[in-house]
């Protein structure tokens, strides 16, 4: 049996000074990167997810609900979307994009990243690199039959049991971890290193537990 930490969402947009921050998001990147140098060997894999939007409709919108829609965040390809440099991508494996032409909350939603696509957050806003005589991207650029899910890389490693943490906790974490159950992973979270956007998380906890995820 494999165990495998997943790391989600650790982004600037979410972080302090991005354009959905999560309270406490920088102090959560740092602590998970503490927690990976002092643990990364109880672990036999490390992945991480990011959401990655390039036009996932309604999920943006100029006067959002903060239930069903957002203001931009992560758009592909900018500052936002990249990784918090707190975290430590070290030991992290394989990145898991999201969310690319639709709302996507858990991680299971995501498509394993080409090893070289590491976004640089120098680019304008909803500025993929193109050449000029290119199509643009549309929904169908990531409709790839072989295109690796996050279940379909787990699987492939012989991962049994996940280990969770990131951001949000009452949103992108509590999707990840109850789609993990579902899909068979015994899951547990570990509380102090998330961060959440409602200021009482009781309800994401007992939701979680009441789904079979254990919380640490």
């Amino acid at each position: 049996m494999s165990r495998a930490l997943i790391i989600v969402d650790v982004q600037n947009d979410f972080c302090e000074g991005g354009s959905l921050a999560v309270k406490g998001g920088a102090d959560v990147a740092g602590a998970i990167s503490e927690y990976v140098d002092a643990h990364h060997g109880q672990f036999d894999h490390i992945v991480a997810t990011q959401d990655w939007h390039i036009e996932p409709g309604a999920h943006f919108a100029e006067s959002p609900d903060f239930i069903d829609s957002w203001p931009p965040h992560c758009v592909a390809g900018t500052r936002g979307a990249e990784l918090h440099p707190d975290l430590d991508t070290e030991y992290i494996q394989a990145f898991f994009r999201k969310g690319q032409f639709t709302a996507a909350y858990s991680g299971f939603e995501g498509i394993l990243a080409p090893e070289d696509a590491v976004p640089t957050g120098d680019r304008k806003p909803g500025a993929l690199p193109l050449p000029e005589d290119a199509e643009p991207f549309t929904a169908s650029s990531f409709a790839d039959e072989d295109a690796i899910g996050l279940d379909d890389w787990l699987q492939s490693h012989d991962v049994e049991d996940v280990v969770i943490v990131g951001i949000a906790t009452d949103y992108c974490v509590m999707a990840t971890a109850l789609d993990a159950v579902q899909a068979g992973y015994s899951v547990t979270v570990v509380r102090n290193l998330t961060a959440g956007i409602a200021a009482d998380l009781d309800d994401a906890y007992a939701e979680m537990e009441l789904g079979g995820v254990d919380l640490a």
